[in-house]
């Protein structure tokens, strides 16, 4: 069987430079993601005003992505298998795309929030595929350089929210409308990533296997839904943060709307840079160690946002941001560790993950509607410590049977 990093051998020059554009091209379509993704979000407090939303009926629509993805998720590891994994991403974001650009000029015009949750519906579903796609591409470079890479996917995909959420706090505070906000970044977000992953690497391994029982098989997986739950408990720290941090401290906290988008992106640069740095500590110090660490942090930082003053809060941002960095990565790269069974284990983790990163934010809406923002967001921190008991499935596959 043809592996991918079979065609890029690392004593040739013309591999070395494949696989380094393909690592660039991957790192643009991850931040792109991100970047289309904080875009929308960073106007969430302003939809939540244009239509007098109360935080359930906020969660309507945030619910809207969650059911697209949740769509979109189990299907993309056939479609990737089918058109390869380049025609996917560009597939995944041209629907994204088309979904937000609805979004976007239902503000401006819908009697009702409930008109822009078809288009949240579409980006869902594209972002789906989008980010499975994405992924296993990062996967197959991973394989490709021998490195714990995938950390640094991640780190350009919250690199690209730090953007989009620094952009929209500028933005916002110049008066600008969502429409046109929006539909700038989602069409300079749609172009760059749609040329990016025409530098992608080809999945000769995942071309080699069918659909069917493949992914059907993945379900049945111990460790892949363990892996799976790990992810689930990373994406609902890191989803929450993306969706309510902003909410969480103009509501909770006080602060004007540009104030606390600014707070978001202290939560995302914090993410970003233990991203970035993560693939040193991870090569040395392994998977299950660092995740403890990580998790354990993330229930702290969650803590110090949700009963902490204000200067706690803040600097609790920055610790959450920290926590939340490297689960859902390094659950991707748990997941390809084979990379023949990647499409179908990827699409059961991200699948799992997703609930909770689409999901979860939601259930915080209507949490909130009872208890307040910030005490509902204390179901984070009882999350990530729920986490460290799934831990050990992170560790390399093998390394288990090796170690006794």
């Amino acid at each position: 069987m043809t592996q991918p990093h079979d065609d890029v051998p690392a004593d040739r020059p013309a591999g070395e430079a494949r696989v380094l554009a393909a690592r660039n091209g991957t790192l643009a379509v991850f931040a792109a993601n991100g970047f289309a993704m904080a875009s929308w979000m960073s106007r969430l407090p302003d939809v939540r005003e244009r239509f007098d939303l109360t935080p359930g009926a906020l969660s309507v629509l945030l619910f809207a992505i969650s059911l697209g993805a949740l769509v979109g998720l189990p299907i993309a590891g056939r479609v990737s298998q089918r058109l390869g994994v380049v025609r996917a991403a560009q597939l995944g974001v041209a629907v994204a795309s088309a979904g937000l650009l609805w979004a976007a000029t239902a503000t401006l015009w819908a009697p009702s929030h409930l008109w822009i949750a078809p288009g949240l519906v579409a980006f869902g579903l594209g972002n789906g595929v989008w980010d499975v796609a994405q992924n296993l591409e990062g996967g197959i470079v991973e394989q490709a350089v021998g490195r714990a890479i995938m950390p640094w996917f991640h780190a350009a995909y919250s690199g690209g929210t730090v953007v989009g959420a620094f952009v929209g706090a500028g933005i916002i505070a110049l008066g600008i409308p969502t429409v046109v906000h929006v539909v700038v970044t989602t069409l300079l977000a749609t172009a760059f990533a749609g040329v990016a992953a025409g530098r992608f690497l080809p999945a000769g391994a995942m071309e080699e296997h069918a659909e069917g029982t493949v992914v059907r098989s993945a379900w049945t997986e111990p460790r892949t839904l363990l892996v799976g739950v790990m992810v689930l408990a990373a994406a609902f720290a890191e989803g929450t943060a993306n969706d309510w941090m902003a909410v969480a401290f103009v509501s909770g906290h006080g602060l004007p709307a540009h104030l606390g988008v600014l707070i978001m992106g202290l939560f995302l640069t914090a993410m970003t840079l233990t991203r970035v740095l993560g693939t040193h500590v991870l090569d040395r110090y392994g998977r299950v160690p660092v995740l403890g660490a990580l998790f354990t942090a993330a229930a702290i930082g969650s803590l110090m946002v949700c009963l902490g003053s204000l200067p706690v809060a803040i600097v609790g941002a920055a610790v959450w941001g920290c926590g939340a960095s490297l689960g859902f990565p390094v659950g991707m790269s748990a997941a390809s560790d084979d990379p023949s069974q990647a499409p179908a284990r990827l699409s059961v983790v991200s699948t799992l993950g997703y609930t909770a990163f689409l999901g979860g934010p939601p259930l915080i809406g209507f949490l909130g509607d009872h208890v307040g923002v910030l005490r509902a967001l204390l179901a984070v921190g009882a999350a990530s410590l729920a986490a460290l008991l799934v831990l050990p499935a992170a560790r390399p596959e093998g390394q288990e049977a090796a170690t006794r």
